[in-house]
């Protein structure tokens, strides 16, 4: 049309419509119900482990597969971090390590021949044996490594962390990629009116009329 070939757009009636997507994720209990699960085998355990360290750091597979010693850094509150940049959009993440993250780093560390802190193996084997883990722990959802990162980005919101703080930690290049995960649930939904109620405490004897 600009160039005078054509006088008429023909897609002057055509709307994009984008279809919302609910991205999965595990619950605090489903947590729980892996870091208990024993297994009879090393390479289940080790995919799990990874699995989870995953759940509570938000690092990608390739990110995780990558991490050596060198992100692992004493922030400026005197704690441990994991920083870095994302493989695959090369942007900064910054991440608090947590005690149960941490606990997993020291369970390999020193067990490893390479410079890689954890036993990360290929993407492909990684989601067939978290899909026999899901099976044998009872979770009814499929379980796939990218589950790991909707299950923090998702957890941490839950929980009270700011979107801002999240998207940062998750290394997103736009915050509106982060807000897919701020969805509402019940638990937070629960604890949001648990801490109204204890701010309106009292106001029942306001009423002229007793009930």
């Amino acid at each position: 049309m600009k160039n005078g070939w054509i006088y008429k757009n023909s897609f002057a009636d055509y709307s994009i419509q984008i279809k919302k997507t609910d991205r999965g994720y595990l619950t605090q209990e489903e947590i729980e119900i892996l870091m208990k699960q024993e297994f009879s085998t090393k390479r289940l355990e080790r995919v799990r482990d990874v699995f989870l360290f995953c759940c509570f750091t938000g690092l990608s597979y390739i990110d995780v597969k990558n991490l050596t010693e060198d992100h692992i850094r004493t922030s400026f509150d005197g704690n441990l971090w994991i920083m870095g940049r994302r493989g695959k959009t090369d942007v900064s993440y910054n991440v608090p390590l947590l005690d149960i993250p941490q606990k997993i780093l020291n369970k390999y560390r020193g067990k490893l021949q390479n410079e890689h802190l954890l036993p990360v193996i290929n993407n492909q084997n990684t989601n067939a044996y978290l899909k026999e883990i899901g099976e044998l722990s009872g979770i009814k959802k499929k379980l796939t490594f990218h589950l790991s990162r909707h299950t923090f980005a998702t957890l941490t919101l839950s929980k009270g962390v700011s979107i801002e703080s999240v998207s940062k930690m998750l290394g997103h290049t736009n915050i509106q990629t982060t807000q897919i995960y701020a969805r509402i649930t019940n638990e937070k939904i629960s604890n949001d009116m648990a801490l109204f109620a204890s701010k309106v405490q009292g106001m029942e004897t306001k009423f002229a009329v007793n009930f």
